[in-house]
C-alpha cells in the first residue's frame, strides 16, 4: 500500500497530466495556425472549376458547420474531447469523408514491422558491441569498429537513405526503389518475404544511425564504468573477465539505455518520417507528411496524439520498471 501511495500513483497522475496537456495542446496549436483547412479543403475540389460566388459561400458555410468549426471554442474544446473518448478522430480532409482512425489503422501495422524491428536490431547490437568495445578497448577490432562508427555517427538518416538507393536500388538493383510489399497480404511466405525485401532499406537505412548512437552511449557507460572501484578489485581478485564483463558492468550500465529502448518504442508511433518519404513507405509517417503538405489537420492531430500517448506510455512503464533493473530504487 505504501508503494502504490509514494511510488505508482504519483506516476499514474503525472501520466494523466501529461496526457491531458499533450492533447489540449494539440487541439490548440492547429486553431492558432493562419491556415484554414476548409479553405484548403474546398480549393482542391473547386480547383479548375467556375463557380458561383454565393454557391460557394453556402458551400463553405455547409463544410464549416459539417466539421463543428462554427461553435464557441469552448464547445469545440467539449466537442473534441467526447469524440476522443469514443474513438472518433473525426474525417480526413484530405480524403473525405474517410475517418482518420481508419487511416492510421492501415498505416501503423506498417511503421511498427519496420521501426520496430528495425530499434530491437539497432538497440541488441549497438549495447552489445559498445559494452564489448568498452571493455576490451585495447583490443584491434574494438579500434576498428569504433573507428567506424564515428564516422557513420554524424550522417543523417537521409543521407544514408539516398546512398542506400542509389548503390542498391539504382546500380545494383538488388532492391526496389519504393513500396512496402507486393501482392496481397496474408500470413504466407511470398507475402512476408515481400514485405522483408521492400522494408530491406529502409530499416538498413535506420539500423545504420541507430546503431552508432547506441554503440557510443553503450561505450562511454562501459568506459566509466570500468574504472570503478569495484571492478578494479574484480580483476585483483582474478574473477574471470566473462563474468565481470556480464554480471557487473553490463548490469550496471542497463538502466539508462532499457530507458532509451523504452522511449524508442513509445516514438514507433509517430513514425520515420524521413525514412518512409525516401522510400515511399505506406507507414505513419508517410501519411504525416502526406498531410501536412495538404494541411490535413485531423490527420497531424491523430498522428501527434498517437504519439504522446504511446511516448507518455512508454515512460510510464520505464519508470515503474525501474525498481526490477535498478536495485536502489528498491531501497528508496
Amino acid at each position: 500500500m505504501n508503494l502504490l501511495r509514494t511510488y505508482i500513483l504519483p506516476r499514474l497522475l503525472q501520466w494523466v497530466m501529461v496526457v491531458f496537456v499533450g492533447i489540449t495542446a494539440t487541439f490548440l496549436i492547429p486553431r492558432l495556425s493562419p491556415v484554414n483547412p476548409v479553405d484548403e479543403m474546398l480549393a482542391r475540389m473547386t480547383a479548375f472549376q467556375s463557380m458561383d460566388p454565393d454557391s460557394f459561400a453556402a458551400m463553405r458555410e455547409s463544410t464549416i458547420a459539417l466539421f463543428g468549426l462554427d461553435k464557441s471554442p469552448i464547445e469545440q474544446y467539449i466537442t473534441y474531447w467526447s469524440r476522443l473518448l469514443q474513438g472518433d478522430l473525426g474525417p480526413s480532409f484530405g480524403n473525405f469523408p474517410r475517418p482518420v482512425s481508419d487511416i492510421i489503422a492501415t498505416a501503423l501495422p506498417w511503421t511498427i514491422g519496420l521501426l520496430g524491428t528495425a530499434t530491437a536490431i539497432s538497440w541488441t547490437s549497438g549495447v552489445l558491441l559498445g559494452a564489448l568495445a568498452g571493455y576490451y578497448h585495447n583490443r584491434r577490432w574494438a579500434q576498428v569498429i569504433e573507428r567506424f562508427v564515428v564516422v557513420a555517427y554524424p550522417i543523417p538518416y537521409l543521407i544514408i537513405a539516398f546512398v542506400l538507393i542509389l548503390i542498391f536500388a539504382a546500380w545494383l538493383q538488388w532492391f526496389p526503389l519504393v513500396g512496402g510489399a507486393r501482392g496481397d497480404p496474408g500470413f504466407n511466405w511470398e507475402y512476408i518475404s515481400s514485405l522483408l525485401y521492400f522494408g530491406f532499406l529502409p530499416a538498413l537505412s535506420i539500423v545504420i544511425g541507430a546503431t552508432a548512437f547506441r554503440f557510443i552511449m553503450a561505450k562511454s557507460l562501459t568506459t566509466t564504468e570500468i574504472a570503478s572501484d569495484y571492478v578494479q578489485y574484480a580483476e585483483l581478485a582474478a574473477v574471470p573477465k566473462r563474468k565481470i564483463m556480464l554480471y557487473y558492468v553490463a548490469r550496471n550500465t542497463m538502466l539508462p539505455q532499457v530507458t532509451d529502448l523504452a522511449l524508442s518504442l513509445g516514438a514507433i508511433f509517430e513514425g520515420a518520417l524521413i525514412t518512409e518519404v525516401v522510400f515511399a513507405y505506406p507507414g505513419i509517417g508517410f501519411i504525416t507528411y502526406n498531410a501536412i503538405y495538404n494541411g490535413d489537420y485531423n490527420v497531424i492531430m491523430g498522428v501527434t496524439l498517437l504519439s504522446i500517448v504511446g511516448i507518455a506510455t512508454a515512460s510510464l512503464l520505464i519508470d515503474l520498471l525501474y525498481p526490477v533493473f535498478d536495485p536502489r530504487v528498491r531501497l528508496r
